[in-house]
């Protein structure tokens, strides 16, 4: 009898273990916990109660509006994937407050204002997502606000005064300090518009910073989630004695900014490691006081979680002169290579490439080729590097590079009229050097960009993107002899993102600023430079006269020679004597202006945006499909042309990749074996976000941000849930 007990009980234990740890299963994949759904980054559900066969039936659930859809001129956009834990949607508004609501019903449960009880101005910028942790009842939502990193308790939306100082950390923390340094980095802008990751009680941090002369180095920091310390602390500028530190100048470490992670991090939770992308050191087009490779700009890197210290890296651009930023996370992907399983992490890139790698040992598993590129003409003082890295598979999945015939053929004066900026331009091979005839190239805002790819199980990577060609063109910077006129100002501070060409040119994400004062009050503009909007940062390093002094630029109230003795009206921004930064280039560019036809269409031919599956275990593609449509030229009996696209996908075991990303403002669901779109949405805002998906009460949710405020377009400020309703 005894016998028959134990196994009985032995019997009773073991199911009861597998009900439990089924139990656990289907909790983490019912969830969303991640920004990218888990902490590879796959953006992968295994839910598929919503799948092929019922899509059809998808339905408007329930929505959550911020209410703050207050600016109708010149609304924000906002790009939150929120997150969903223990039944509670996490996510952010447009103006930075966080709250948290039923995942079930969209009520909510609290919102957390950041400025409502602080001295602080608000800095407003983009916020793409936020970040989890638990420990017990320890349960804290941080995300990054303005230059600071805050912690709010998760289930009453409070600050936790005990991390950091009354419940924030500044991001300056860990940049060095002015006896390493020789300034004070307090004095310039950072912020985080993706969210950190988290390894054990770490927060991982990248930043975003600026792409000038003031660009602050972008080093990865990790904080201690409980207290706020900074832990460790990786030098993407190499200093003395680091390695890296012989492919720049001598102390450039002291003079230039950047190599800054600004698009997020993964975690192999597993091997304690975590993946992340640099982007270009500053300042973008011209790299005449850093010749090298620059390392560690550029670079997919695996760090010691733990410790932060590097184990390898690989460089996708060296000397980066054309803003090719790594412009989204890696993924986590399980591959079979060579007849073997082989965990890897893929990176797209701007110029449409997928490179990908052993997880292990950074050994690319595809080929790559060090490819001969231009190195002149370039301008004086400037020192390109001979090759660049070409994988060999996957092929590109965005345009390279353009040719005659590939111009517009919309109509006959659309042809005409980029048909003469080309034959007038500079173009060619992708890597020609910036100048100051022009140039056309591809890649400036992907490719790829932030929304990132999604990967499933059976090593299939999901990735859309841009096929925008762009105009750049080099001038001298003015040299008045240290009096800094608000031209000047703009040009050393604003141009590289913003023109102010009077011509019908389009700035993509960065509005031209040539009729500025027909759109926005100088009240307005003052505002912004002082408290930063969408992806422009505070300028609030500036004093009040020099921000002063390019609003009048930009409203035509330049300030002349003849005002040069009073200071109240033309300001000395001199470098402090015994500084190097910030760094005053000699050349300047146009600012990130897109090649559009007169009638404001692309100046190439259709696709102009893709959405592509690639398999990763072969690199071959299994399609390719246009993604997006413009209605106007549909009725005109145009076939679908894809529209440029910002925001990522997700893919689920339903057979289904949901995205939203386009101009026409959809939220589609496809058919990841076809590209066929099989469900649409007409969202009320542009979707320029990604989605998630998870499941609560026994229903599947898809869960959208729908902000709008992008090429022009209205603002939103809702998000969506959509379901198949239960009598279905």
């Amino acid at each position: 009898m005894r016998k028959i007990y134990l196994i009985h009980t032995f019997y009773f234990f073991v199911i009861f273990c597998f009900f439990s740890c089924e139990q656990a299963s289907e909790k983490k994949n019912t969830e969303w916990r991640y920004y990218g759904g888990d902490s590879g980054g796959s953006r992968y559900s295994e839910l598929k109660q919503i799948n092929t066969s019922n899509v059809n039936l998808l339905k408007l659930a329930w929505e959550y509006d911020t209410g703050e859809l207050v600016d109708s001129i010149r609304p924000i956009t906002n790009q939150c994937q929120p997150i969903v834990v223990n039944g509670v949607l996490y996510g952010t508004t447009a103006r930075q407050k966080l709250f948290a609501v039923d995942a079930a019903t969209g009520e909510k449960k609290w919102e957390f204002d950041p400025y409502a009880q602080s001295e602080n101005k608000p800095r407003l910028h983009s916020i793409r997502g936020v970040v989890y942790w638990e420990k017990g009842k320890d349960k804290r939502i941080l995300y990054g606000v303005g230059p600071n990193l805050l912690a709010v308790n998760a289930d009453n939306g409070t600050l936790i005064s005990d991390f950091g100082e009354q419940g924030q950390v500044d991001l300056h923390n860990g940049l060095g300090d002015i006896q390493t340094l020789g300034y004070d980095v307090n004095e310039f802008s950072i912020r985080s518009t993706s969210p950190g990751v988290i390894f054990k009680d770490l927060i991982i941090m990248g930043s975003s910073v600026s792409e000038g002369g003031d660009a602050l180095p972008g080093y990865i920091r990790a904080y201690n989630v409980i207290t706020g310390e900074l832990a460790w602390v990786f030098h993407t500028i190499p200093l003395p004695g680091e390695e890296g530190y012989d492919t720049w100048a001598p102390d450039s470490y002291k003079k230039l900014g950047g190599a800054n992670c600004w698009a997020g991090m993964v975690v192999d939770q597993k091997r304690g490691r975590v993946f992340l992308g640099t982007g270009s050191p500053s300042v973008d087009f011209y790299g005449g006081p850093r010749p090298g490779q620059n390392l560690f700009a550029n670079c997919v890197i695996s760090l010691n979680a733990k410790t932060g210290k590097r184990i390898w890296h690989f460089q996708t651009v060296h000397h980066d002169l054309w803003d090719k930023d790594l412009p989204c996370p890696p993924n986590l992907i399980t591959v079979t290579h060579k007849g073997k399983k082989v965990d890897a992490v893929a990176q797209a890139t701007k110029d449409g490439y997928v490179f990908i790698f052993n997880r292990d040992t950074g050994e690319p598993l595809f080929p790559v080729v060090e490819t001969q590129v231009p190195v002149e003409p370039a301008l004086p003082g400037e020192k390109l590097w001979s090759t660049q890295p070409i994988p060999s598979l996957p092929k590109p999945f965005a345009s390279r590079l353009v040719t005659e015939n590939d111009l517009t053929n919309r109509t006959p004066e659309a042809h005409e009229y980029v048909l003469k900026r080309f034959i007038d331009s500079d173009k060619g091979n992708p890597y020609m050097p910036p100048s100051e005839k022009g140039t056309l190239v591809y890649g400036f805002g992907g490719g790829a960009e932030w929304g990132g790819a999604a990967v499933d199980p059976n090593g299939i990577f999901y990735v859309n993107g841009n096929n925008m060609l762009w105009w750049l063109q080099m001038r001298k910077a003015d040299d008045e002899k240290g009096m800094i006129s608000g031209k000047n100002l703009f040009n050393q501070h604003c141009t590289a993102c913003h023109s102010v060409s009077t011509k019908r040119e389009k700035n993509g994400a960065y509005p031209n600023l040539g009729d500025l004062s027909k759109r926005m009050k100088e009240g307005e503009v003052l505002k912004i430079l002082e408290s930063g909007k969408n992806r422009m940062p505070s300028f609030q390093h500036l004093k009040t006269v020099d921000r002063k002094a390019i609003v009048d630029f930009l409203f035509n109230k330049e300030i002349t020679k003849n005002d040069v003795l009073d200071v109240h009206k033309v300001a000395k921004v001199e470098t402090k004597s015994g500084q190097d930064f910030p760094y005053k280039p000699p050349y300047l560019n146009n600012g990130n202006t897109q090649f559009l036809d007169p009638d404001g269409y692309p100046a190439v031919s259709p696709p102009w945006g893709t959405l592509n599956a690639i398999d990763m275990n072969s690199g071959e593609y299994l399609w390719q499909v246009p993604f997006g449509e413009f209605p106007e030229l549909m009725k005109k009996g145009l076939v679908v042309t894809g529209t440029e696209n910002h925001g990522g996908p997700i893919v689920t075991a339903g057979g289904l990749l949901f995205i939203a990303a386009t101009y026409d403002e959809k939220l589609r669901a496809i058919d990841i074996k076809t590209g066929k779109t099989v469900w649409e949405y007409k969202l009320p805002a542009g979707g320029f976000s990604t989605p998630i998906t998870y499941m609560k009460n026994g229903i599947q949710y898809i869960v959208i941000s729908a902000g709008g405020a992008r090429y022009g377009l209205k603002g939103g400020s809702k998000f969506l849930a959509f379901a198949i309703p239960k009598q279905s």
